[in-house]
């Protein structure tokens, strides 16, 4: 894939948006979707699953979903085409890492076969709820794979309520330290790949009546919206015009970044672009004919190996 040089600037209801777009070269008429162009949400962790449930009950069209946790109930996730369990050899019969650091490693030990679930896709979605520990700690691991098969990587993140105020700060941290990942940050300076941070407490000042079991599905709508129109329908309209197609990704609404507190070390550096749009956009789930599999990723002395 090459960078195409240039921007389009588009004004839409009133909200500036930067428009970046990637020249995936000459697509011929033959080309399938879903087969030749792979479009990839990725689910990491509880708090990622439960909106990565939501998007992909939509069934979108060419979507492939897989769902990633190291807690065996993700089998029971029967909504996504794969479930992956980072484990132990012994299989799904384990407990559940209890803080970030231990997911992450176990991660870390799987991380040749995390690299297959990415392997080939065109477009990918990742969605992870930041703060607890499980999703945490595998997401680094997960972006810094997508990011070396994918060829358009979003990211969309999950910050806690105000009154989860040790959770927020451990999210807070983990943002701040996907700064430091070098794959997914080389991407993000070649314009294929943005992330989008998602704040509970912007829910809540916009209806603070809303209920909690609410908040997953008002995530999944906005991420599924920018898959259809970020990623499904130009490649749609381009293949079908038989040219060659400038695949648009949009950054909606102003960039904050979260503030970093001084105890954490270095910041990233000034002249790093900045990664944080506010709001959001991205991706969904498969067709009732679909065979759904659950897998365990070892992650033993031997070796991650796929069981």
């Amino acid at each position: 894939m090459r960078e195409a040089n240039g921007r389009r600037e588009n004004d839409r209801d009133g909200t500036n948006t930067r428009t970046s777009e990637v020249d995936v070269g000459l697509w011929e008429p033959t080309v399938r979707l879903g087969h030749d162009v792979r479009f990839l949400l990725a689910a990491v962790g509880g708090g990622g699953i439960r909106i990565g449930r939501e998007i992909a009950r939509r069934h979108l069209r060419f979507v492939e979903t897989v769902a990633i946790n190291c807690d065996p109930r993700v089998a029971d996730s029967e909504e996504f085409d794969r479930r992956i369990c980072l484990g132990s050899d012994n299989g799904p019969a384990f407990g559940v890492p209890a803080t970030a650091g231990a997911a992450g490693q176990i991660a870390r030990a799987a991380e040749p076969a995390l690299e297959r679930v990415f392997d080939g896709a065109t477009f990918v979605t990742v969605v992870a709820s930041l703060g607890g520990a499980s999703g945490t700690g595998i997401l680094p691991v997960v972006l810094e794979a997508a990011s070396r098969s994918a060829e358009v990587l979003s990211v969309f993140v999950v910050k806690p309520f105000a009154v989860e105020a040790e959770r927020r700060a451990v999210a807070e941290r983990a943002i701040a330290g996907l700064h430091f990942l070098d794959a997914f940050v080389e991407k993000h300076q070649r314009r294929q790949a943005t992330l989008t941070v998602l704040d509970n407490e912007e829910l809540l000042r916009q209806d603070r009546r809303m209920p909690v079991r609410h908040v997953p599905v008002v995530w999944a709508s906005r991420i599924a919206d920018h898959i259809e129109e970020s990623m499904l329908t130009p490649v749609e309209t381009l293949l079908d015009s038989q040219r060659i197609p400038q695949i648009a990704l949009e950054e909606s609404f102003p960039r904050v970044p979260p503030t970093v507190p001084s105890s954490l070390g270095p910041e990233p550096p000034e002249e790093m672009p900045p990664l944080y749009p506010r709001m959001a956009g991205g991706a969904p789930s498969p067709p009732a004919d679909v065979e759904l599999t659950f897998e365990v990723i070892a992650s033993g002395p031997r070796g991650p190996e796929a069981l």
